[in-house]
Order: C-alpha cells, then structure tokens, then sequence
C-alpha cells in the first residue's frame, strides 16, 4: 500500500528542496503549547496532496518515517494531518503560555544515527527518506515558533497592559468634561460668569492633560512589546483581544520605534489646549471681555 507524504517545501526529481512561493509559505497549525502528547501525531496514509508537493513512499516507509522521528517529537505536539492549503503539513499543539524556552529542533534529532545524513549515490533510499524526515521535522518546530511567538506576544502584552483600561476610561471622562466646559462658552449663560468658565476650563485643560499623561505611561509600554513583536501574524488588536483586552482596539496606542516614543496623547490634547486657548484669546481682544 502506498502513502503520500505532503511537503511544504516539494523535492525535485534530484530531491532538492524547491523555493516555496510566499502565498504558500504561511504557517498552518492549531492551538500552540506544552504538555503530553496525545492522539495520533503520523498524517493520515493516502491522503495526496496537489501542485506537486508530495512524495510517493510504502506504508512500511511512511512508518519508518514517523517511527525515527518519535523520539524527537515535541510532547506538546497534539496532531499532524495534511495542511487545508495543500502545501506540507499541519501541526496542532497544545497551548503555549509565551513564557517557554523558544521551540527549536533538538540536538537528538542531529546525533540520531538513522537520521543524519546519507548522499543518494551512498544510499538512494535512505537519502530520500531522511530528507524527508529532515523537512518533516524542520516544518513543525517552525510551525510550533510561530505559535509560541505569538503567545509571547500575548503574555508580554498581559504583563504591559496593567491598568491602562482604567486610565483609558479617566482620559475619556476627563476629554469629555474638557470640551463640555470649552463649548460652555459659547452659550449666553457663560457671559455673566465669564472669569469662573474659563477658570473651569483651565481646571478640565489640566485634569484632561494629567489623564493623558497617566495613560500615555501605560501606552509606551504596550507600544514597546508591539515593537518587539513588529513581525508577529498577529495583529495589534488581535493580540490585545488575546490578551483579554478587546477594547484595547479603540486605544489611542503611539508608536515606540528605535527607542523613540511618539503619536502620543499627550501631544494631541496638548494641541488642543492651544487651538482653545489662541480661541478665547481672540474672543476676549474682539469683543474685550472682562478677564481675557
């Protein structure tokens, strides 16, 4: 009975890898992590694969594979099955946490005696099956970082985050006061009490600027671990979502770039200071307001 084994990188008639095209070079994969290894880890025999990214090998062969590589697999790997794609294999592991050694290959997997490497002049069988056992392997530990890449990212985010939804909502209310007492001026009744509205509006400018300020303190540090992650699949709001933090998508998050901070809000309301203030002033040369 004959199997297909599916590779992400296919091997040409002189079993060299080809160059995969970068819309198929995306990770598949489940759920990543740690743990025992349950349920059955070889793909399903007789599954073909398209575009010419399968090799055709004996059931006894496709058993061979699997059976040199078990000692190398690692415990938190859950299933392997043919990748939806049709481009190599898809790895379903056990959740990480983020805070796990960085998963690599082993250095058993190098020392293993029926794996290393054979020229296919020496032995054509064997050089065929060990390289396939080689991508086979290589694929899952990249598979497996890419997982845990992003569950680092989620943790770190976790650790970043700290009490920034509180600040968020203080800036919020804080903003919201400001321009009450800012469009406050424009109405009739602020005429009589013009001295103690603008008195109220510097008192908002400033409570509004310290709650930036207090968010932006947490914002720099959640920009920082997006820095750190730039080249995550994960996306900013996605993995805020991870992190428990949905709303997180509607944060006024700046950027931290080469040890730069910027895009803050503390800049914004800080400029927004200075378009009310240049306004009253106008207002109170023109109309020559009593305490302008």
């Amino acid at each position: 009975m004959a199997s297909t084994i599916p590779l992400r990188t296919p091997l040409d008639e002189s079993e060299l890898a080809h160059p995969v095209p970068a819309a198929a070079s995306k990770r598949g994969g489940g759920a990543a992590g740690r743990g025992e290894r349950t349920g059955n880890s070889v793909p399903d025999q007789g599954v073909g694969m398209s575009l010419g990214s399968t090799i055709t090998i004996t059931a006894d062969e496709h058993r061979q594979i699997f059976e040199r590589l078990e000692p190398h697999l690692p415990p938190y790997l859950r299933k392997v099955e043919p990748n939806p794609s049709g481009w190599g294999l898809r790895f379903e592991f056990a959740p990480f946490t983020g805070r796990e050694e960085a998963p690599a290959v082993p250095r058993s997997f190098y020392d293993d005696p029926r794996l290393t490497y054979v020229s296919k002049a020496e032995n054509p069988v064997e050089h065929r099956l060990r390289k396939v056992a080689d991508h086979i392997l290589s694929d899952l530990y990249d598979q497996a970082c890419e997982d845990w890449k992003g569950a680092a990212y989620v943790a770190d985010l976790r650790q970043a985050v700290q009490d920034a939804p509180d600040r968020w909502k203080a800036y919020e209310r804080e903003l919201k006061a400001l321009q009450s007492a800012y469009d406050y001026l424009r109405t009739p009744q602020a005429g009589p009490e013009w001295p103690a509205a603008i008195s109220r509006l510097v008192d908002a400018q400033e409570r509004a600027l310290a709650a930036a300020d207090a968010f932006d303190e947490r914002a720099a540090d959640i920009a920082r671990v997006h820095n750190k992650h730039l080249y995550s699949d994960l996306g900013h709001a996605q993995a805020l979502a991870e992190a428990g933090y949905p709303e997180g998508a509607n944060w006024h998050v700046g950027s931290a770039f080469d040890g730069y901070l910027s895009g803050f809000l503390a800049e914004g309301v800080g400029r927004l200071i200075k378009q009310q203030e240049s306004h009253v002033a106008k207002v109170g040369r023109l109309s020559g307001a009593a305490g302008i």
